[in-house]
């Protein structure tokens, strides 16, 4: 454990089995929160939570399969009869199916949307429904945070459906925090730059890939750390008159 700045809270993460959802569980974990951590794959955030478990702090796994509403709610029920209702819901799990658009299958384009889109409105509602039932009006302490990406206020080739889930995926932020404003529940974004994890693939290996980093200011993939502080404060007290808001981190590459 490094920080205590979220103790007492539960946080319920989506896509923990890899890349920023298993980063963000150790990194909430670490900071005082229980975590409950979701993917499909769930020998990955079987293995995740028994690390965590291990070092100090207090995670469990749950089977979790955004696009299926009904497993959604399970995930939530075991949560909270284990550990109590999630205060902190983060919608992270998402998908890309890469191609010109032009080249995508219609099924691609569904299994994108269904997962970056309807897998993040899903998973916020049953945390907003949770958290009012056990009283967010007074507490205040309701906290929703959705991961975005940069390519939803971007053009480029390979990811039309992914980007256009993404900005979809901000401006739900936006309503959702109108919606449930007087309900005690900050509802922000976040939108990540080019981070090397799993999604990503062995891309930025390639000459395309260190071609597209040599055209970003820095010329540098933005390292997982930097979300780490707004991640935290969302999740915080702090963020309580914080809500309907989107913050880029990107180190500079959509400039």
């Amino acid at each position: 454990m490094t920080g205590n700045r979220l103790a007492g809270r539960i946080a319920l993460i989506t896509g923990a089995s890899s890349g920023l959802g298993e980063h963000f569980a150790r990194l909430y974990a670490s900071e005082g929160a229980a975590v409950v951590i979701g993917a499909r794959r769930v020998e990955r955030i079987a293995a995740l939570a028994d690390e965590i478990n291990a070092g100090g702090g207090k995670a469990l796994a749950v089977a979790l399969d955004v696009t299926d509403e009904g497993s959604i709610i399970a995930a939530f029920d075991a949560a909270e009869a284990a550990i109590g209702v999630p205060d902190v819901v983060v919608a992270n799990a998402g998908i890309v199916v890469p191609g010109r658009a032009i080249d995508v299958p219609a099924e691609g384009i569904r299994s994108v949307v269904d997962t970056n889109f309807t897998g993040v409105y899903l998973t916020a509602r049953e945390g907003a429904r949770r958290m009012i039932k056990a009283g967010s009006k007074q507490s205040e302490k309701g906290r929703v945070i959705l991961i975005g990406s940069i390519t939803s206020h971007m053009t480029g080739q390979g990811d039309a459906s992914y980007a256009a889930t993404k900005l979809a995926v901000q401006h739900l932020g936006r309503q959702l925090a109108q919606e449930w404003a007087r309900l005690g529940i900050s509802v922000n974004t976040i939108q990540p730059g080019y981070i090397s994890t799993e999604i990503a693939g062995d891309w930025f290996d390639t000459e395309g890939g260190k071609a597209q980093i040599n055209t970003w200011p820095r010329r540098r993939l933005t390292d997982i750390t930097a979300l780490d502080e707004p991640m935290v404060f969302f999740a915080s007290d702090a963020a309580r008159q914080v809500t309907g808001s989107h913050i880029t981190v990107d180190d500079g590459q959509s400039l």
